[in-house]
């Protein structure tokens, strides 16, 4: 009588070689920071402003999303110092729900979130680097390929033998903030424009609260993903809590100084009708040049947040191959390099089709966002009410680290996540569409998945 597939580990021989913990908590944090400050800071704080309402709320909202993005990471730092594994949420789901849910997120990274991301990155660096350089109508796509091609390219040598190149990335990245907050800091002192005082009323709670700490949210996304990298932090115990709180912390520092420049430059209103409000910014403090530094400051964040999202996000499918027979070829750990090689190339053949997709819509970005974040924050959520989930079904399991105040700072994040989730499906379009139509694709091929495991697991057993 044989056991339940769930239960079942097959051997495979491609599988040989697995992670080591040779990852410092320094440039797990990097990592976090670079997936997380890209796009976000530079599409939203326009959107918020205009539903904050005044200074005063702008700011709470940026505080806000930056108190739930550090408890979702007290979370994560719990699931992923209890059960470390290079898939990191595709393991914490599968311990607490199953392996048929676990591989639905796998795909989902995979086909929608992950790739999802690199190719509307790409479209933000397409659309800056058109401006320094432009290759027409279609810019914004062949750049965006172009810079997926070379950015994995670059990552297959191997990960932690280009950490100096990382570092240095991420250290232009922040740079690109910190040039905001400089010409912030010499409009101020400039005294241009002149302080306005707040509306009337602006003091209230303002009705639309909520429609901008979804904005904050969506700039806040992304540093859950180096979960990935829980087995290969060399501190085993606190490494993951170490970085998460590092990370999380930096990235609300910079967004507050990026927000208040931001609104001391062009004022709240001026924020708020701004389409493009770091160039605008840029242009009164520094004069002419100011479009093309705005570019360089940009397109600096958005190759970073690309190749952290490729570093991290090729290791859910590596982890998904070792429980799925069928998908083998996508799980040989590269020992030499240090990273899941084919997962990798697979992950950036995809990308390369959703800039197509993109492109083919005419509105490459908003269409990829729309097509990212539903599954994404279902996938959110679900990992989540995991921390209470194995709580109950695996109280034996040493915790090195525990989430304070349990169960409400879990229940509190998982709040917030349905919020955002909600959020993203009230007004339904192409791009949401079709990402949860993947999702069920997904689910369709989960079918003969499963009869395949079970076959293997009665043979395993016989």
């Amino acid at each position: 009588m044989h056991k339940d597939f769930d239960s079942i580990q097959l051997h495979d021989p491609a599988f040989d070689a697995t992670p080591t913990r040779h990852v410092s908590v320094a440039y797990i944090a990097m990592t976090a920071v670079a997936m997380v400050v890209g796009a976000g800071i530079f599409r939203s704080p326009a959107a918020i402003a205009e539903n904050a309402g005044s200074a005063g709320w702008l700011l709470i909202a940026w505080l806000c999303g930056g108190a739930i993005s550090l408890v979702g990471a007290l979370c994560y730092a719990e699931l992923a110092a209890t059960f470390p594994s290079a898939g990191g949420d595709y393991h914490f789901l599968k311990t607490a729900y199953g392996k048929s849910l676990a591989f639905l997120f796998a795909w989902a990274r995979f086909a929608v979130i992950n790739t999802g991301s690199i190719a509307l990155l790409g479209f933000v660096l397409g659309d800056y680097a058109n401006v320094i350089y432009s290759l027409g109508a279609n810019g914004p796509a062949l750049y965006a390929w172009i810079a997926i091609v070379l950015l994995t390219l670059f990552n297959l040598k191997g990960m932690y033998t280009g950490a100096a190149a990382d570092y240095g990335m991420t250290g232009l990245e922040v740079g690109g903030l910190l040039i905001i907050f400089a010409g912030g800091v010499i409009l101020a002192v400039q005294g241009a424009p002149p302080m306005t005082m707040d509306p009337p009323g602006a003091h209230a709670l303002p009705a639309t609260f909520g429609v901008a700490l979804l904005f904050v949210l969506f700039a806040f996304s992304g540093w859950s993903e180096v979960a990935t990298m829980s087995a290969e932090v060399k501190d085993a115990k606190l490494g993951m809590l170490k970085a998460l709180v590092i990370a999380i912390i930096t990235i609300t520092v910079l967004y507050l100084m990026a927000n208040w420049a931001l609104w001391r430059g062009l004022g709240m209103s001026g924020l708020a009708k701004s389409d493009t409000p770091a160039a605008d910014l840029i242009r009164l403090a520094f004069g002419g040049s100011a479009s093309i530094v705005t570019a360089i400051a940009i397109s600096m964040a958005t190759i970073t947040s690309i190749n952290a999202t490729i570093v991290v996000g090729a290791r859910t499918a590596y982890a998904a191959a070792a429980d799925w027979p069928a998908l083998g070829i996508l799980g040989r750990w590269d020992g030499t390099r240090g990273i899941p090689l084919r997962a990798i190339i697979a992950q950036s053949l995809v990308s390369i089709v959703l800039v197509g997709f993109g492109a083919y819509t005419r509105q490459g970005f908003q269409t990829l966002i729309d097509y990212t974040s539903p599954v994404f924050y279902l996938f959110l959520t679900l990992s989540g009410f995991a921390v209470i989930v194995l709580r109950i079904t695996h109280p034996q399991v040493p915790r090195p680290f525990n989430v304070p105040w349990y169960p409400w700072l879990p229940l509190v994040f998982c709040a917030a996540s349905i919020f955002v989730l909600w959020s993203s499906v009230k007004y339904v379009k192409v791009g949401a569409m079709v990402g949860l139509a993947v999702l069920g694709m997904g689910a369709l091929l989960l079918i003969p998945l499963v009869y395949q495991a079970r076959v293997a697991a009665r043979q395993v057993t016989a």
